[in-house]
């Protein structure tokens, strides 16, 4: 993979384009950046590039970004068959991903986890518990620092955990965890994936380059990755939250075994909810799969406060609390929510919804949610799928939103941004839209807030 000299058009504008470039520079390549879409995200960006002396163009693709090039590395957000990659391919270019394309590069060992739910908790657990064992470790990927970043880090972090999109296995070759791991597989994604079938197997392709001495975690209690099996000589691990396992980590009443060998307690887990329980098994799967120091990774653990934007708890306003659960963009997610809490829910849903039908979680509304405040492109979905089932009310922003929700709650209820849906028809990122929805809970907060007694509780 030389790029000495040689163009590579990048695909996309963002944080990991940026990132992307930054390295390609750093190996002698001449990248030239384009991006279809136009907009103050782009333009910032743009800026940005310019200061780099990097050519780049948006608004559309040209035939003169994709001219010559040796290498073409769409984003992770642009899928590999459109029509300009696919032209430039046919014209002799290579097509890989940023994360095939920083895996070339990289001098750490990779622990990488994937799956529908949980991989932005369970790889921030897991960098937690091997920080915790004293080893430097960074935590990358599909988060705030992309893996370009983390593989021009010098001197290089023996260990990197890596979140890793189905996206970007999409376009995997030669990429090898150390250990690796997929936690679950639901329908997500499917507009590009098509099925669920192809998702999951997707999904697989983490293991499929592995080889002796490397690990495969795979979640037991889930249909799609409990006959996921990596090539052979390659230790294949299970986790389960409902019966033994071979070999692995299980749940057994309030004992945690490995193997048989009970290795740690319920009352360890610091994070609320069932599912998030499951996470941790697999981290400590994961962790025991690596060796490190087991009191160590046990008191990573207990120190661990959780993933900003996942069932994030925000505030308490005149009984009421308030959580922050921007990650959830599939209804899987959601369901997890709220399967968290056993009070009475106020839920805010809605956004650009994924194409997945709402029906499956009609009961599971009906039983929890109180009322439901809809957003978003897909507000009127949502009141179709759930509008008999609960009150439910529209609005306009997140500030009203948040309004809504807070006049609809009672003391001991909890207010529950957990939209279900993708943020990009209001919002930068889910980032973006639950920093929003946490500014406007503050704000609301400022303003007097009567309890049941009528005191200012504010």
């Amino acid at each position: 993979m030389d790029v000495l000299g040689k163009k590579v058009t990048v695909v996309g504008m963002g944080r990991t384009a940026l990132a992307l470039t930054r390295l390609l520079l750093r190996e002698g390549a001449r990248p030239f950046v384009t991006d279809s879409a136009k907009g103050p995200n782009t333009e910032a960006f743009a800026r940005e590039l310019d200061e780099l002396g990097v050519p780049h163009e948006y608004g559309g693709h040209s035939a003169e970004a994709f001219a010559d090039a040796a290498l073409v590395v769409p984003s992770p957000g642009v899928p590999p068959a459109i029509a300009p990659i696919s032209a430039a391919r046919e014209a002799g270019a290579d097509v890989i991903g940023e994360m095939e394309f920083a895996f070339s590069r990289c001098q750490s060992r990779v622990l990488a986890i994937t799956g529908t739910n949980g991989k932005t908790t369970t790889t921030a657990l897991l960098a937690a518990m091997i920080g915790a064992c004293g080893k430097s470790v960074v935590l990358a990927g599909n988060n705030d620092m992309p893996f370009s970043a983390a593989v021009m880090l010098d001197p290089a972090p023996a260990y990197i955990v890596l979140e890793v999109s189905s996206y970007q296995l999409e376009t995997a070759r030669t990429f090898r965890p150390w250990i690796g791991a997929v936690l679950n597989v639901t329908p997500d994604h499917l507009a590009r994936h098509g099925t669920v079938e192809q998702y999951a197997a997707i999904k697989a392709r983490l293991f499929e380059n592995q080889t002796t001495n490397d690990t495969a975690v795979v979640n037991h209690d889930n249909s799609w990755t409990r006959d996921m099996m990596p090539p052979d000589g390659v230790e294949r691990l299970a986790f389960s939250m409902v019966a033994p396992v071979d070999n692995g980590v299980w749940l057994d009443g309030d004992v945690i075994r490995f193997n048989g060998e009970p290795v740690a307690s319920v009352s360890d887990n610091p994070l609320p909810g069932r599912h998030n329980l499951a996470n941790v098994l697999a981290a400590l799967a994961m962790a025991r799969a690596g060796g490190f120091a087991w009191d160590a990774v046990l008191d990573g653990l207990h120190r661990f406060a959780g993933v900003e934007h996942r069932i994030e708890r925000v505030a308490v306003l005149g009984g009421v609390a308030f959580y922050n659960d921007s990650k959830s963009t599939n209804i899987d997610s959601l369901r997890v929510a709220l399967d968290s809490f056993e009070q009475p829910i106020v839920l805010i849903a809605g956004g650009q919804g994924k194409g997945a039908d709402y029906e499956p979680l009609a009961e599971l509304i009906t039983t929890r949610v109180r009322h439901l405040v809809v957003i978003g492109e897909d507000a009127p979905k949502l009141e179709a799928a759930f509008g008999r089932r609960t009150p439910t009310s529209r609005a306009e922003s997140m500030d009203d939103a948040v309004r809504q929700a807070a006049a609809a709650a009672k003391p001991g209820d909890v207010v529950l941004l957990s939209p279900a849906c993708a943020s990009f028809d209001m919002y930068r990122d889910f980032e973006h839209r639950g920093r929003v929805f946490k500014e406007c809970v503050a704000a609301y907060g400022q303003e007097p807030v009567l309890t049941a007694e009528g005191r200012n509780a504010s």
